[in-house]
């Protein structure tokens, strides 16, 4: 065990240290000896056992710690100081009213530093170490502790294994072995953490609520004339633009009615990819505005809609469109909606539904008057003061402005300046933008708006709150980002101690296996499953298509990424998702494809002119596409090209066997089939199939084809001959030849995402 120290402070600034133990003896010595010679004596105890240990040399210094240790041997023989058990003093102050304890001069040194351990480094245990942990301690390898384990008498009891956890003596003889000290390391103490998070102000007082439009989501199935009738409502032509002519984000604005109310319109997009823009529409609106067309009934993202309405609790009007074309049948559809759930007003329901024509504007009018009625029976209000509250229906990457997002106002008032969070994102309103592009000062509740000054681009469907500062926004987001990582290690903790279960569990029945073998039997194993394992990786070569994925907005994302997820075809062609991103298509972009061999698939978006030359010179393939559909059959066809080719065997020929005899070819006999071609031609170099009783026997090729004693490549229908076979099986009279054609045919991909 090392020796105790004691500090003691020598001519204001020089330190003298003194061991605890021999202090102790110096100071029972001064107790003991007459006061005339108690110096000289303490003086002489000190130099005989070299009790002095100097930071600096100096020859002042032994004189003066005996003095000032004589000065505090005189207090502790006079009860004025007292020593403990570690040897360090204490003052006693009597003069006061009540005693103080001052603690002198105490140094805790390092041991690495004195005596025996100097030079020596220094590990910090804990009571059970895994030996991994342990090796990172004593910075070196995890072999190194392998070695000292196996100088053990107990060796034979550890598992060799990186995870294998250590006792405490175990851990400290390893050390000991390594020629290295160790001490115990100190335990965190983890405070908690300060929630700095964000949420919703509570529900506010009904006399500070002022009126609001109302915010009305037009739903259905794709291809039913939603944004048809919002074209006619705000007398616009999007739909004329959209791409394929189907809706493929959320559209948010605000129309005026002849009545002079505002009404604030959400168009989500009717194809099934994007179920989940459905979802946010209907979770942020007052009103569902169902849209079926008459010639085509209740479909599958009609009944989608119903639920999603259904689940928000939100009132519905069904408005059964295109009822100008010739096929158009309302009453149909009207039964159709009642076995869904959707009970009309005609049939006993409490539903309005009103039969209109998008296209040609008839009874628009009736429709606005219905969504008009039903909002003002709904009393709807809300709170124009304090703090915005909000919610993000689409985000995007701008080239020149950078992140975008469109929000929706549901609380207070939002203003230029104002702070705002929405999920890890952060912003100060830089500027405000309405449909048509214009700046807006202000943005009541019910209004869509486009927000520009974003750190970070939010994700679609996130709650958009107003916090006081900058410097509160950045708190909140930097809170969230680690609440999102620590529950993301839970997650992952929890798979990976399942994980090492299943391994410990192999790891025993490995074990136990392994214990009934002779060793030399167990590295003859190894050996033969080492080949196996090396022979199947060399001959193994399974097709890969990596993709980098690049969408418009992040709702886009969304839907691409979760039709990536319903690959399903991984045995034929794995399909690797190596990035993705919202934006247009950068130099980034490119060479991570040129990394990974991959292609580029832009969706809405284009390509920076550095990235298209970079592209062009590395040989990278990019593929733009502004539907949907079109960019996934375009990624199973690249995916169908990554497959090997299939041979499918076409019959050209077919022959009835006659009879069989055996020829003397030299000194050779072979077997010969007599056969007469009932179908087709025979050909020599084709590929042959015996059938018996439907079930085929014998394949292969031709040794010999022979028309009486000619040797023959073709035999026509009609014609005998004689076919010798490659392989000799036992063939009989009435069986069937077959001559076939391989050929060699492009496979496809099977992967039906569900749309």
């Amino acid at each position: 065990m090392l020796p105790i120290y004691h500090s003691l402070r020598v001519n204001g600034c020089r330190r003298t240290l003194l061991r605890v133990d021999l202090l102790r003896q110096s100071c029972m010595l001064f107790t003991t000896s007459s006061s005339s010679n108690q110096h000289s004596e303490l003086m002489h105890f000190l130099n005989g056992r070299n009790i002095f240990q100097r930071y600096c040399q100096c020859p002042k210094t032994t004189s003066r710690t005996t003095a000032m240790l004589s000065e505090h041997c005189r207090r502790f023989a006079s009860g004025r100081e007292v020593q403990t058990d570690d040897g360090a003093f204490f003052v006693r102050e009597g003069a006061k009213k009540r005693d103080t304890i001052q603690r002198k001069y105490r140094k805790t040194l390092d041991p690495s530093k004195i005596g025996q351990g100097k030079g020596k480094k220094i590990v910090n245990i804990k009571k059970e170490m895994k030996i991994e942990d342990l090796a990172t301690a004593m910075d070196v390898d995890n072999d190194h502790v392998y070695e000292a384990l196996l100088i053990r008498k107990d060796s034979d009891d550890f598992d060799f294994e990186p995870h294998t956890v250590l006792k405490e003596p175990v851990i400290i003889d390893v050390i000991k072995k390594s020629g290295m000290l160790y001490q115990y390391a100190k335990l965190k103490e983890d405070k908690p953490r300060k929630n700095k998070d964000v949420f919703k102000r509570p529900p506010a007082d009904p006399d500070d609520m002022v009126s609001r439009p109302a915010v009305v989501t037009v739903m259905g199935h794709v291809d039913h004339g939603k944004t048809s009738l919002l074209d006619t409502l705000r007398k616009t032509s999007v739909a004329a633009g959209e791409a394929g002519g189907i809706t493929q984000h959320i559209g948010a604005f605000s129309v005026k009615l002849p009545s002079m109310e505002v009404i604030t319109f959400l168009d989500t997009p009717g194809h099934a990819a994007f179920s989940a823009m459905r979802a946010r529409g209907a979770h942020v609106t007052d009103i569902v505005v169902l849209v079926v067309a008459a010639d085509d009934g209740v479909m599958g993202q009609t009944i989608e809609s119903i639920h999603h309405a259904t689940h928000s609790q939100v009132p519905i009007i069904v408005a059964i469109n295109k009822i100008d074309k010739s096929d158009a049948d309302p009453d149909f559809t009207k039964k159709d909606l009642l076995a869904h759930g959707v009970h009309i007003e005609e049939l006993g329901g409490d539903i309005q539904a009103v039969e209109i024509s998008a296209v040609q504007g008839t009874n628009v009018d009736v429709l606005t008057e219905a969504i008009a009625a039903q909002a003002e029976m709904m009393e709807l209000k809300a709170d124009v003061k304090g703090f915005v509250e909000g919610t993000i229906l689409e985000s995007r990457l701008d080239k020149g402005q950078g992140p975008i997002a469109t929000v929706l106002v549901q609380r207070g008032t939002l203003k230029k300046g104002c702070v705002l969070v929405a999920g890890t994102s952060r912003c100060k309103v830089r500027g405000m933008f309405n449909e048509h592009r214009q700046p807006l000062k202000i943005a009541l509740p019910s209004t869509p708006v486009e927000i520009t000054g974003w750190k970070g681009l939010p994700s679609a469907g996130e709650e958009m709150l107003q916090v006081e500062t900058e410097k509160k926004a950045k708190e909140v987001t930097d809170w969230r980002i680690v609440e999102k990582k620590e529950k993301l290690l839970s997650e992952e903790k929890e798979i990976i101690q399942l994980k090492a279960e299943e391994q410990k569990a192999a790891h025993t029945q490995k074990m136990m296996e392994r214990s009934k073998l002779h060793w030399k039997e167990y590295h003859r194993l190894q050996v033969d499953k080492n080949k196996k394992l090396m022979e199947e990786q060399k001959d193994r070569n399974d097709p890969v298509l990596n993709v980098i994925l690049k969408g418009d907005v992040d709702g886009s994302m969304e839907a691409l990424l979760n039709m990536f997820h319903t690959y399903n075809c991984h045995d034929l062609c794995d399909l690797q998702l190596a990035h993705w991103g919202v934006g247009m298509v950068t130099i980034k972009d490119i060479e991570m494809a040129q990394m990974f061999n991959g292609i580029v698939y832009g969706f809405n978006v284009t390509v920076h002119p550095e990235a298209q030359i970079l592209a062009r010179k590395e040989g990278v393939t990019i593929k733009l596409h502004k539907v949907i559909y079109k960019l996934l059959d375009d990624l199973k066809d690249d995916l169908s090209s990554k497959l090997p080719l299939k041979e499918e065997y076409e019959v050209i020929g077919e022959a009835n066997l006659l009879q069989v005899f055996t020829v003397t070819d030299g000194k050779k006999k072979r077997t010969v089939a007599g056969c007469r071609v009932t179908k087709g031609n025979l050909l020599k170099n084709g590929y042959y199939k015996v059938n018996r009783r439907n079930s085929t026997i014998l394949t292969g090729s031709l040794t010999s084809m022979r028309h009486l004693k000619d040797e023959v490549n073709t035999i026509t229908k009609g014609m005998e001959c004689g076919l010798s076979f490659d392989q000799y099986e036992t063939l009989q009279p009435g069986d069937t030849v077959q001559c076939c054609e391989i050929k060699q045919i492009p496979q496809k991909i099977s992967w039906d995402p569900g749309f």
